[in-house]
């Protein structure tokens, strides 16, 4: 049996096909320090592949802008607490 990993890629990331934040530019989700993020979770809000794009966020230790919805310090808390 053989695997595809370039199929594999394009399924964790297919809902970006779909995603809001495609049809806007890196800037409104990756704001200069001490911006507001309130936009960018609302357009977040919004869209139908919030779910999937915080999973992908959390999967791959994304730890600048908005993700799904969340800023860093969010996803932050969301990860378990190491003993």
């Amino acid at each position: 049996m053989s695997t595809n990993t370039s199929a594999a890629a394009t399924d964790t990331t297919a809902w970006y096909e779909l995603a809001l934040c495609a049809q806007t530019g890196p800037g409104f989700f990756f704001p200069e320090p001490g911006s507001s993020l309130r936009d960018a979770k609302r357009l977040c809000g919004a869209c139908e592949g919030r779910a999937a794009c915080l999973e992908y966020a959390l999967a791959n230790d994304e730890r600048f802008g908005v993700w799904g919805g969340l800023s860093e310090a969010e996803r932050l808390a969301l990860r378990p607490r190491r003993r």
